[in-house]
């Protein structure tokens, strides 16, 4: 990732810029303000701006007016039980406004979690880089068999080194036709973008409250979850790590880290601990649930 110098120019006067606040504050987010964190080849994750702290869900939790008496692990406690038991609305006193840079087809699996607000670059104002995502060759792989949306097997370094050959060739050729609409024929930048590929760049505001955000990344974090918005989603879960750490705390205990059983699973791992072991026929679960419980039970 590599920033045009106006843009580490703003960004080192923002980071210049000391004010004092009586609002609560999280040393170890401010530590990260202005910090371009790249993911992918040419996208990042910043911080704008933020609200509230760990101190801020038990506030809410507790409608008082400050921090009290009570001691950090009462603290801890109640956080714990406020996740564990799906205690949303303390979670959602707190926000997050990022920066972010994508490729275009990240932005639109993305924007599937309709619960943020997003202002996004427009090429209809701007005339866009020319900057789109090239994967590395050991990310590229064969469909999955089984998974309609998944990846499968690796390719061969032969079969990689000709795709991200094509690939590029592909974006080389969809940018200069953008140029060549804009400059030879003088056609509109509505217009004229059209011609560029869901490889693109694009960037956007993104400003979201803690209960949504640790949803999205729950989903964006898993290992299913597609390798491009994986990285995005691990980044900003160091972000969420460092802003509020005993939230993040019960959150990679209670959701990252936790297995949801239903009932028929359950059925299945109390059969077990009686000494019946039970099988795929008479569970009531599908082959697909089978194998996911099994996965699960490390079995």
């Amino acid at each position: 990732m590599e920033l045009r110098p106006e843009e580490a120019e703003e960004l080192a006067a923002l980071r210049s810029h000391v004010t004092t606040t009586r609002r609560p504050s999280s040393p170890g987010l401010e530590a990260r303000m202005f910090e371009p964190l790249p993911c992918l080849d040419h996208g990042f994750v910043r911080v704008v701006d933020y609200m509230g702290d760990d101190a801020a869900v038990v506030q809410a939790a507790r409608v008082s007016y400050g921090t009290g008496t009570r001691k950090v692990s009462d603290d801890r406690n109640l956080i714990r039980y406020l996740m564990r038991h799906r205690h949303t609305t303390p979670f959602e006193m707190c926000e997050l406004k990022l920066h972010v840079k994508l490729p275009i087809f990240v932005a639109r699996q993305w924007i599937r979690s309709r619960t943020a607000s997003v202002n996004e670059y427009s090429a209809r104002y701007s005339i866009l880089d020319r900057e789109f995502y090239l994967p590395r060759a050991e990310d590229l792989a064969l469909q999955d068999n089984q998974n309609r949306q998944g990846r499968g097997d690796s390719l061969d370094a032969e079969q990689a080194a000709e795709v991200l050959s094509l690939l590029k060739h592909d974006a080389m050729h969809n940018h200069a036709q953008y140029e060549r609409l804009l400059e030879h024929h003088g056609l509109s930048r509505e217009l004229a973008r059209m011609t560029l590929p869901v490889s693109w760049y694009t960037q956007w505001y993104w400003k979201i409250d803690l209960h949504n955000l640790l949803h999205f990344l729950s989903l964006r974090m898993d290992r299913h979850a597609q390798y491009e918005i994986r990285v995005y989603a691990d980044t900003i879960g160091s972000l969420v790590a460092d802003w509020v750490p005993l939230v993040w705390e019960a959150f990679a205990d209670y959701r990252l880290g936790a297995v949801t059983l239903s009932r028929q699973m359950m059925k299945v791992v109390q059969a077990m601990l009686a000494g019946e072991p039970p099988t795929l026929e008479n569970s009531g679960l599908s082959r697909r649930e089978w194998t996911e419980l099994m996965e699960a039970l490390g079995r």
